[in-house]
């Protein structure tokens, strides 16, 4: 039988939990859902919700369904964090905002992912799910750590002062991030409070900031793209050679995952 499909990619943008108008709602901010547009895949988002009516045996079974009719997953940046829970710390007073259902999904998606090598991006609170989803663990606030950077957004009156270029990351050779971009350091913005402190297990840091803080991660010996980093790429990233490669790198491996799925549905 002849299969129908999508000629673009579709690619899984995870929810973030708010309140709007004093109703709970599932949103994304406009920013990624456009970036991944101007790549040519199509963004579909997904909610994240309450799982305690299912088994694990059933939620592994819904998540892998879900996977399973997508090229691609992203994990957005947000103004929540990762539960200090999940990686076994106490919380600072710092660190105020979660999202809890996120939390769930997401350390959940990462491993299915990986594990039926869909191409996976994190950003942001993306980056630090998956170093979280790999065992490591979080600096919940990294400008009160001795020697490091204040990494949180600059003082601006505008969006684009706020996503300005604010430091250097040196790219480590041979790497994942390498193998998109060709230059040994790039310019990159900077809004987030939290960041690795201990490398999950399976992860390679893949760029550094000039305080040593991690700022790119992958999955090592990943099946697909599997890749996040720690600023904000999706801001007009056409603009920035080194954004725009790391879009690029995306949107090619979920293309090369349609081509495979598209001939797995033509062949049923």
């Amino acid at each position: 039988m002849q299969a129908t499909y999508s000629p673009r990619p579709l690619v899984g943008v995870i929810a973030c939990c708010r309140e709007v108008e004093g109703h709970s709602a599932q949103m994304v901010t406009d920013k990624y859902l456009q970036a991944l547009y101007r790549y040519g895949v199509t963004p579909v988002i997904l909610p994240v919700l309450a799982v305690d009516m299912l088994t694990p045996e059933q939620r592994a079974a819904e998540t892998t369904a879900l996977l399973s009719r997508l090229d691609g997953l992203m994990l957005t940046g947000s103004y929540t964090n990762v539960s200090p829970d999940r990686y076994s710390a106490e919380r600072a007073p710092e660190n105020t905002r979660d999202d809890l259902l996120r939390d769930e999904e997401a350390l959940c998606w990462v491993h299915e992912a990986v594990r039926h090598a869909l191409p996976l991006f994190g950003i942001c609170r993306g980056f630090q799910e998956m170093n979280v989803a790999f065992g490591g663990t979080l600096h919940q606030a990294v400008q009160t750590l001795p020697g490091m950077l204040d990494h949180r957004e600059p003082s601006a009156d505008n969006m684009a002062g706020h996503y300005a270029p604010s430091h250097k990351v040196k790219i480590r050779p041979g790497g994942a991030l390498a193998a998109l971009y060709s230059g040994e350091h790039s310019e990159v913005n900077s809004l987030h409070q939290q960041g690795i402190d201990q490398l999950g297990p399976g992860l390679d840091a893949e760029a550094w900031a000039p305080d040593g803080l991690i700022e790119a991660i992958s999955v090592r010996d990943a099946a697909a793209f599997a890749l996040a980093v720690q600023w904000h790429p999706e801001w007009r990233s056409k603009d920035h050679p080194f954004y725009d490669a790391l879009f690029e790198g995306f949107a090619t491996a979920c293309r090369q995952h349609r081509t495979q799925r598209a001939a797995q549905l033509d062949a049923c």
